[in-house]
């Protein structure tokens, strides 16, 4: 990082937005840069609950509790909450358990006040599915009514550096979090792991994870000295616009993360991730000309880097390249899919 330190995400009035609707937000989303939205969660009774303390949430969110179990990082204390690759049977430094919402609470509690003890971490619970109400009662309306909330408890610990394929609203409840960021561009300093042997999904930054000047990773100063970092606590909230690289350290001995995940700018249910694949065993091992000659086709008919690919001609004559809410998506899909088939 620069010696003036790393920059932060941009701030803005978080009661402006809430004022706004969704169409505000969704105003701030198109510049597809992350951020920082103080108090925007601060009315949440959640929030409220954690004011009062661990147990006072614990009984807050058991009061919906549906009972369903779900899988939980349970770590060493040699590892202070880092869960990562290691020497573990399945290639982890940590193990997986199955545990209820009432289990993981008390643990994490109890390893809150004594640091003997394995350190828990269960992330990613829908909301709906195992604290039905809690939705209704810890209201974001400023976004679309398919964001639905997923819930994060765990004690101190660092999720390791990874990036989301949808639009990402991170609230704290309980605790504090650092967000280290690290722009979509920064992909190839960031020495990423596989993609199909993961910690929970989504591949994760080798570099970010290890120690400052580690050799292996000789281009991770220059992704170092272009992130954010930004601190929130309890009833503030992050934007992260989609394939944002994001580290997130829980700083306090327990914590709770609320999150929405969510396409803010699909046109139909087909994913850019998917097209990616799609892409990789189509052109990625062709003849480096070649690629270059489908890099050029992609600039232009996928990325616009040079406007519409029809500019020239009037818009009625635009025909597939016309608007995809005017017909233009249902007839493209309908093409490819006959590709896909082979027929």
């Amino acid at each position: 990082m620069s010696a003036a330190g790393p920059s932060r995400p941009r701030e803005a009035d978080a009661e402006a937005i809430l004022r706004g609707g969704p169409q505000g937000f969704r105003a701030l989303a198109e510049a597809c840069q992350p951020v920082l939205l103080k108090g925007l969660c601060q009315d949440w009774p959640a929030v409220a609950a954690a004011s009062r303390g661990w147990d006072e949430l614990g009984a807050y969110l058991l009061a919906f509790d549906a009972g369903l179990k779900g899988e939980a990082f349970v770590g060493a204390p040699a590892i202070a909450g880092r869960y990562d690759y290691g020497d573990g049977p399945d290639g982890f430094n940590f193990t997986r358990q199955s545990l209820n919402l009432t289990e993981t609470l008390a643990r994490v509690g109890e390893a809150a006040s004594d640091a003997s003890l394995p350190s828990v971490y269960m992330g990613s619970l829908p909301a709906d599915d195992y604290v039905p109400g809690f939705a209704a009662d810890n209201l974001v309306d400023v976004l679309p009514a398919l964001a639905r909330p997923r819930i994060w408890v765990g004690n101190a610990g660092r999720v390791a550096c990874h990036y989301d394929t949808f639009d990402n609203l991170a609230c704290v409840v309980a605790g504090r979090r650092r967000f280290t960021l690290y722009p979509p561009d920064a992909v190839g300093d960031l020495y990423v792991g596989p993609i199909d042997h993961t910690l929970a999904g989504q591949p994760v930054s080798l570099a970010a994870s290890a120690e400052p000047g580690d050799p292996r990773y000789p281009r991770f100063a220059a992704a170092a000295a272009r992130a954010m970092v930004v601190e929130l606590g309890p009833g503030d909230a992050l934007y992260l616009p989609k394939l944002w690289w994001h580290q997130v350290d829980a700083l306090e001995p327990a914590n709770l993360l609320v999150n929405y995940w969510w396409d803010g700018f699909a046109a139909g249910p087909d994913s850019p991730y998917v097209t990616m694949m799609l892409a990789m065993i189509a052109i990625a091992e062709r003849p480096e000309p070649e690629r270059q000659a489908w890099r050029a086709f992609f600039d232009h008919y996928v990325f616009r880097t040079r406007g519409h690919p029809l500019a020239h001609l009037p818009p009625e004559r635009h025909g597939l390249l016309g608007p995809l809410a005017q017909g233009a998506y249902g007839r493209i899909r309908a093409i490819a899919m006959r590709m896909l088939r082979g027929v």
